[in-house]
């Protein structure tokens, strides 16, 4: 708190953005030193839409996980319920490429998840 003028002011600073301003920072320099700077979509030369894609997968897997958590499931107990195999269910919730969206989206109605579930997961970017 600084005082100013007769007034007391509070500088507060969001965190998010002096996170930006940071990375802003460090992107310049990146980019002077003759560095390209990116994200994985850029290095691996992936269209938009490859992105969205497995940023849904990625979204309903981290979903799945958390439902199986939240109706206390095992792995090995969600893979009797769907005929699978423990290992099969840690690459779902790992979003692991062999696994396809739609047995993720299988598993996650089979385990009590909505349409609109699978919907909202996929339209907030799941955590």
């Amino acid at each position: 708190m600084s005082h100013y003028d007769g007034f007391n002011v509070e500088l507060r600073i969001n965190d998010n953005d002096t996170e930006n301003y940071v990375d802003t920072i460090k992107r310049q320099r990146l980019e002077a030193a003759g560095w390209r700077v990116g994200d994985a979509g850029d290095f691996l030369e992936l269209s938009p839409e490859e992105v969205a894609l497995i940023e849904m997968k990625l979204s309903l897997s981290r979903y799945l996980k958390e439902l199986r958590l939240k109706n206390q499931l095992s792995q090995a107990t969600l893979a009797k319920k769907i005929n699978s195999s423990q290992s099969r269910v840690a690459k779902m919730e790992a979003g692991d490429p062999s696994v396809s969206l739609d047995w993720i989206v299988r598993t996650i109605l089979a385990v009590g998840g909505t349409r609109e579930d699978v919907a909202m997961a996929i339209a907030i970017s799941y955590p």
